[in-house]
């Protein structure tokens, strides 16, 4: 029998003004359950994560919490005033039963010691201290709005393990779909204000809502209910739009045959010969370009030839350079040696992620027109802003809507519209993911697809990466970078991992360093670091949760008519056993190794 339902949200109301923002609404999360919610910006999600966080309250409808149960939500704004430092803020969430280490734990995974006077830290440094201070008390469910927000590959990487691991609840708001791939199980669809849900993850999410939305299409057509022509293309158009991707995904892959045939070809021709001959397709040369600040080497020795039509991704930790390197590469920061040459005519637009050139009193037509009447140039022919608004997903409604008043979501959307608006051979995107929903995530697909020139993309999405481009330059270590033909997975394929954990370089680079306050390698003279007694505690749970589900795998795969009865089953709970046999002996080791340094310690 399933145990009750943790948290129950029925029918819930929420409007603003005359606009219904929900109607209808429902929720249930079970002990342990994954669950994504999911919609466009704008619909509500973090509304209803808010409701049920009792962070603020509905109109209509009910709200029921399991008496005992806890509950914690990632704070989108949170407020450290008050507290000393970070470890303060971290720890005073955790209750009297919680294990203190953990709060050092997490914020060390995070990129952080706890010491950060709360007054100095960052946007994206305040959002990791709220996520340490959320998941410190392992909850029993856990609401988290955009956790990977500021957050670096590998720290992504870690966090998704982490909550892999995690005993609580989960309730997901991302517009990361690799992250919502590994996590989710169920999904709840927020849309016009009611919620569906589907009882598989992401990767069976968008499958399904396309065929919800054809049927509903259908169903309207045979009512014969006039549509109002503006929604019916944002809604239904979703559909078309991703099987559109679908193919260009198709052209994307002979794409990158073309880049890896041409970086493997044998006898390469000189850069002089290549800026003689290939006059217009040439846009990027680098020839062995370094650059150091201080003693620390960002680039050495980097050598690429980027040429017309290529997309190129850039990746690595947060301050290993992406940011560094792709000026070099533009041409806007000189290289300490080695050379970078430019193609001829080029034409450069980049994408202002900090949206600092948005004044928040000026409409979204006048920001798209630049207060110049109502029609906006694209590639050279006019076009009325209300036509090219629709392209980017906005309204009629919303051209006369203050840029104040707008989602962050739709902000990103303007500052795309913006771009693309703007003569260009060369397209400079610097984490343009940031704060998209999967709608808009896809138009920006199909818009770098379409797009005639050359892209240069910074980004730590997954996803988005194998989508989009033909190449990856990506960080090794010490200054060094490798471009890979394909995508984020074709990386992976050949160096047979991901981007380099932060904890590597912090391990490595702490001996140098004078008076380091968390250097690993002091601390086995003494004892035990915090992070390593935490998991020398919880490795125990984790060891016995890996067996339990060996178990049942195995129990399943022992029936003889599994196989002749569901041949994927089969083949997906091999795959995982598999996986979990792998966990439990990785995590074994762990715990060997840790008890064997508690002892010699003393410990």
């Amino acid at each position: 029998m399933a145990a009750p339902p943790l948290l129950i949200l029925q029918d819930i109301r929420l409007g603003f003004g005359t606009t219904r923002l929900l109607d209808g609404a429902s929720l249930s999360v079970a002990p342990g359950e994954r669950l994504a919610l999911v919609g466009r910006n704008g619909s509500g999600k973090s509304t209803l994560l808010k409701i049920a966080a009792g962070l603020i309250e509905a109109e209509g409808g009910t709200r029921f919490l399991q008496p005992g149960a806890t509950l914690r939500v990632l704070d989108q704004e949170p407020d450290l005033s008050g507290y000393s430092d970070v470890i303060s803020y971290v720890e005073a969430g955790l209750g009297p039963a919680d294990d203190a280490y953990r709060a050092r734990y997490l914020l060390e995974s995070l990129g952080m010691s706890g010491a950060e006077a709360p007054a100095a830290l960052s946007g994206g440094e305040a959002r990791r201290a709220a996520l340490a201070r959320a998941l410190a008390p392992e909850p029993d469910i856990l609401l988290l709005d955009e956790p990977t927000n500021h957050l670096d590959l590998p720290v992504i990487e870690w966090l998704e393990a982490e909550l892999a691991a995690s005993a609580s609840a989960l309730v997901l708001i991302s517009h990361d779909r690799r992250f919502l791939e590994g996590l989710s199980r169920a999904m709840v669809w927020l849309d016009r204000g009611t919620t569906r849900r589907l009882e598989q993850g992401f990767g069976a999410f968008e499958g399904w809502r396309d065929q919800v939305l054809e049927e509903e299409e259908r169903d309207a057509h045979k009512l014969a209910r006039k549509i109002v022509r503006e929604e019916h293309w944002l809604r239904y158009g979703v559909t078309a739009r991703r099987k559109r991707n679908v193919r260009r995904l198709e052209n994307l892959q002979t794409l990158r045959t073309k880049r890896r045939e041409r970086s493997t070809a044998p006898g390469r021709v000189s850069m002089a010969a290549t800026e003689a001959g290939g006059s217009g397709n040439l846009v990027v040369a680098a020839d062995n370009i370094s650059k150091s600040f201080g003693e620390r080497p960002i680039v050495q020795g980097f050598s690429t030839r980027i040429m017309r039509g290529d997309r190129v991704g850039i990746l690595g930790p947060n301050g290993a350079g992406k940011t560094t390197l792709l000026n070099m590469l533009i041409g806007t920061l000189a290289p300490d040696a080695g050379r970078v040459l430019l193609g001829a005519g080029i034409e450069m637009v980049g994408l202002d992620q900090r949206r600092a050139a948005l004044d928040p009193a000026v409409t979204l037509a006048q920001a798209l027109t630049e207060g110049r009447g109502d029609m906006v140039h694209v590639g050279g022919a006019p076009r009325h802003v209300l036509g090219y608004m629709k392209d980017f997903l906005f309204t009629p409604e919303q051209a006369r809507t203050p840029l104040g008043a707008l989602s962050g979501g739709e902000r990103g959307r303007l500052m795309l519209a913006r771009a693309f608006a703007k003569p260009s051979n060369l397209l400079v995107l610097d984490e343009p993911t940031n704060d998209l929903d999967l709608e808009t995530l896809d138009l920006l697909q199909e818009l770098i697809a379409d797009y005639a020139g050359t892209v240069l993309l910074v980004s730590h999405d997954r996803d988005f990466l194998d989508r989009c481009v033909t190449s990856v330059i990506a960080f090794e270590e010490a200054g060094r970078w490798q471009e890979y033909a394909g995508g984020y997975s074709d990386m992976v394929a050949q160096r047979g991992h991901g981007v380099r954990a932060r904890a590597v370089e912090k391990q490595a680079a702490a001996p140098k360093r004078e008076g380091a306050v968390s250097a690993k390698p002091a601390p086995r003279k003494k004892g035990l670091g915090a992070v390593e007694q935490h998991e020398l505690k919880t490795l125990p749970a984790r060891m016995e949760k890996f067996s339990a589900e060996i178990a049942a795998l195995e129990k399943r795969i022992a029936d003889p008519a599994f196989y002749a009865r569901d041949a994927a089953g089969f083949a997906k709970a091999t795959s995982a056993l598999g996986m979990a046999q792998a966990a439990l002996q990785q995590a074994e080791s762990r715990w060997l190794e840790l008890e064997i340094l508690r002892e010699e310690s003393g410990g």
